[in-house]
């Protein structure tokens, strides 16, 4: 396990915290059996903090045509193009997870052509890097392809709009070099151990 500073800011202590961001967190400990560093980091700004999660879950939680791995794929693809290390791990864990498949996210971080995917998903990433890295060249086309592959005009938003949220998030994390849990890059590889 690593000592290294999880953000070149300061980190506020968790009983400092105003008391919903505390509330949020501890719930989030005792799902996972950790803090993510996302979390603490962030909490530098509380205010900032709360919207970034209120805006986070209102993407990834909604319900939606795309599944909870569809969504952690575009999230995986996209912060892999923009070199972002704490989504890559934290998310790719996600994925794996979701999936069931210890290789899944390694695969769509990297090249999401080459991975184990269905045709409709490697359309799906094909527009989240659009997207991510060339939004001004959308057009009727790329809406065309997602339609052939079944997604909706709200299932194309949800991929855009969950590609543009983690931009934000790709570029805070590199910005203030916060670094992933040790735990992440394990999740979804073995088998679980028992929670004490």
């Amino acid at each position: 396990m690593t000592t290294a500073p999880i953000s070149r800011y300061p980190v506020p202590d968790l009983n400092t915290l105003p008391e919903d961001l505390r509330t949020r967190i501890l719930g989030v400990q005792e799902k996972a059996g950790f803090v993510p560093n996302v979390f603490l980091a962030l909490a530098h700004r509380p205010d900032e903090c709360r919207a970034f999660f209120d805006y986070h879950d209102a993407l990834m939680l909604r319900p939606s045509g795309l599944t909870k791995g569809e969504k952690e794929m575009v999230v995986v693809a996209t912060s892999g193009a923009n070199g972002c290390l704490y989504c890559v791990v934290a998310h790719g864990a996600i994925l794996r997870i979701y999936e069931k498949n210890p290789l899944i996210a390694d695969q769509v971080a990297v090249n999401h052509r080459k991975a184990d995917l269905s045709p409709r998903q490697k359309a799906m990433l094909d527009f989240a890097l659009k997207v991510c890295l060339d939004s001004a060249a959308i057009g009727e086309d790329d809406y065309a392809a997602l339609h052939a592959h079944g997604f909706s005009d709200e299932d194309i938003w949800d991929i855009g709009g969950i590609t543009a949220f983690f931009g934000l998030s790709n570029r805070m994390a590199n910005l203030i070099g916060m670094r992933p849990n040790d735990e992440f890059f394990l999740m979804g590889r073995q088998p679980r151990p028992p929670r004490a």
